[in-house]
């Protein structure tokens, strides 16, 4: 915990910094009438600003206008008012974010903005044989506790994706801290926290990245260089992200981030195509497991934006055996069916070629790379083909504008148990339940049953059904 408090206090002056920088580029502008509000420390009006959040006494500001669609969602409740697509911001959509932190510092009024937020939340499980108990459900990999999963910091600058007169730039650095750690963590990057020593929290960077927008590419082009999320999933990393507190057994085992670059083209209102490159899933280009990878994403969307379909080769080389070197396709459909109600439906296939045999049928088998699982491959097989493939759908109604139920279920296929430990079929439902209060506290209280067919993959392999009662809290400022 040492390092979670340095981690904390680092966090506090650079927020502190900024306000006092931003501040002072403020006052060398002309001079303005000194009202009540500006006469307060920054302290006090930041507690204002979550005073008008909770028990907002202002009308809400109109939507700025946009090129193309509409979002299709309404955010609040949802994560967000588009679907997901990796990569890119979305282009022709203005950045109409506001955060509490910089309201307090400067009313949101500059392009550079510092924020984040604090996650935590709890799980009662019916395994219980200690750590890692729960997996493969995530992200809490330890049953039967009070958990800090994510503390999170940004200092990002979103390029200007609404004009088409000149190109832009934006940047995002993204500090995570917490139990997360351990499924966004990159080999070569502070990876020794993990996969040398198994800590129960870590750091990660988990985003450094450029964006360049070029205005006059089609309708629209965003290059993205550095450390990115992976481009496709209906989940992501990052707690405000996703519509519920767990993530599926088929997000729990796929690739998290990249290194490289990756080029979005909006065509059309239609369509969009991507197409990158990056040194291999989960792993820095310095380290011997990374190898040129490439990404190929077309997003095509009709029903005026209800409806898209976006398919993904996420990452494609050789595919020999590797860290994570998994080489993965992705198809996912989101529909709104109506003013409350959409669905989200993904599907995937994955695999690797030449993975060592760990089944214990064969001579002088292969020691498996640390933090890379083997495969259970036939008898006298030194190393064999692991495939696996899954699907899950998320059903989503809107109860209100701060109130929101969530549907999951799901089916994956570890043919080779090279992504889960062992050789199985999975199925998981969930129930969750999101809950805001203003736009910067959400409650997910989730209930979640899943279950191993062929063999026990829950509580360390001695059970094959799994129950699990959680929920959490995330704090924005």
């Amino acid at each position: 915990m040492k390092f979670a408090t340095r981690y904390l206090f680092v966090c506090l002056a650079g927020l502190l910094l900024c306000a006092t920088r931003v501040e002072a580029q403020s006052s060398s502008a002309p001079e303005q009438p000194v009202t009540l509000a500006s006469a307060k420390n920054f302290f006090a009006r930041l507690a204002d600003v979550y005073k008008e959040d909770w028990h907002p006494t202002q009308a809400a500001a109109a939507a700025p206008l946009r090129r193309g669609y509409a979002g299709p969602l309404d955010s609040t409740p949802f994560p967000s008012s588009d679907y997901s697509v990796g990569g890119t911001p979305v282009i022709g959509a203005p950045d109409t974010s506001t955060y509490e932190l910089m309201q307090a510092v400067n009313e949101n009024k500059s392009r550079l903005k510092v924020y984040g937020w604090l996650n935590g939340g709890f799980d009662v499980s019916t395994s219980n044989k200690g750590d890692g108990a729960n997996s493969p459900a995530a992200y809490y990999y330890n049953p039967n506790r009070v958990i800090p999963d994510q503390m999170v910091l940004y200092v990002e600058r979103l390029p200007d994706e609404v004009q088409t007169d000149h190109v832009d730039w934006g940047f995002r650095l993204a500090q995570l801290w917490g139990q997360d750690y351990r499924y966004t963590t990159a080999k070569g990057m502070f990876s020794q926290q993990l996969l040398a020593r198994n800590h129960e929290y870590g750091y990660d960077p988990i985003m450094f990245y450029l964006d360049l927008y070029f205005p006059h590419v089609a309708k629209g082009m965003n290059v993205r260089m550095g450390r990115y999320v992976s481009l496709p999933d209906i989940e992501a990393q990052l707690a405000p992200n996703n519509y519920t507190y767990s993530h599926s057994v088929l997000y729990a085992i796929d690739p998290y981030t990249q290194t490289g670059i990756v080029a979005s083209v909006k065509l059309s209102d239609h369509w969009l195509v991507q197409a990158g490159f990056s040194g291999g899933n989960d792993v820095m280009p310095w380290v011997k497991d990374a190898q040129p990878t490439g990404t190929a994403c077309v997003d095509y969307t009709w029903s005026a934006g209800g409806d898209a379909l976006y398919t993904c080769a996420n990452s494609f080389n050789k595919g020999k055996y590797a860290y994570n070197n998994v080489q993965s396709y992705y198809e996912t459909w989101y529909h709104k069916i109506n003013a409350t109600w959409h669905t989200d439906t993904e599907a995937w296939y994955m695999y690797q070629r030449d993975v060592p045999n760990i089944a214990g049928n064969v001579a002088n088998p292969i020691t498996p790379e640390v933090g890379a699982n083997g495969a259970f491959c036939h008898v006298n097989q030194l190393r064999c083909y692991a495939p696996e493939y899954a699907v899950v759908n998320y059903l989503e109604k809107e109860l209100g504008q701060k109130n929101y139920l969530s549907l999951r279920n799901e089916y994956v296929d570890d043919i080779k148990g090279q992504r889960t430990g062992y050789v199985t079929k999975y199925s998981e439902h969930l129930i969750g339940y999101g809950h805001w209060v203003g736009s910067s506290v959400l409650f997910r209280p989730e209930l979640r049953l899943e279950h191993s067919y062929n063999v026990a993959a829950y509580d360390l392999g001695t059970k094959k059904t799994q129950f699990i009662v959680a929920g959490d809290v995330t704090y924005h400022f």
